[in-house]
């Protein structure tokens, strides 16, 4: 009986996950329309640190990104409040830290995995998986190949929903 209640509990934080990675996408599309831009436009600001797959740039480089300065300060916004939105659908299918963190990282995972897949059904992007994207601008752009947080995501959405379903959430009790 439990098994089957958290199978339902990460069904519905997927289901919520796939729904808002469509909105994410379409906040993009509207935002590349707004700003002329087919596709993202890399940056030449100074890199702080490299991890691999990913290129972490100086926080001034996001003018680069977003020259006007009222669309960045509301993308930041959006970005932030997105992390606030999968926080709390998270609280919501938790009863406790470890399953609310798990359940974060499955709602994340799979967030991040849709919004490419619906800004490829969307607006035919990325054309591979290689192709360059700005992944984050707090606190500073994240930069890197497509597949980085796609496979990133694959194995949050995996470890997450198998952390659940082994330990029966019964985390810590």
């Amino acid at each position: 009986m439990r098994i089957k209640i958290l199978s339902q509990k990460i069904l519905w934080v997927v289901i919520f996950a796939i729904a808002f990675g469509f909105v994410e996408a379409a906040v993009v599309v509207y935002l590349r329309h707004l700003l002329g831009a087919t596709q993202p436009q890399m940056p030449q600001g100074e890199i702080l640190f490299l991890v691999p797959g990913i290129a972490f740039f100086d926080p001034k480089t996001a003018v680069e990104i977003i020259s006007d300065s009222a669309i960045l300060n509301v993308e930041m916004i959006r970005e932030a409040a997105t992390l606030v939105i999968l926080a709390a659908i998270a609280a919501l299918a938790g009863s406790n830290i470890r399953e609310r963190i798990t359940y974060f990282f499955l709602a994340f995972g799979t967030w991040d995995i849709f919004y490419y897949v619906f800004l490829k059904l969307t607006i035919d992007w990325p054309k591979t998986l290689g192709d360059l994207d700005i992944f984050f601008l707090l606190p500073f752009p994240w930069i890197g190949p497509v597949f980085v947080p796609i496979v990133i995501s694959s194995v949050l959405i995996l470890s997450s929903a198998w952390f659940i379903l082994n330990k029966g959430g019964k985390y810590g009790k």
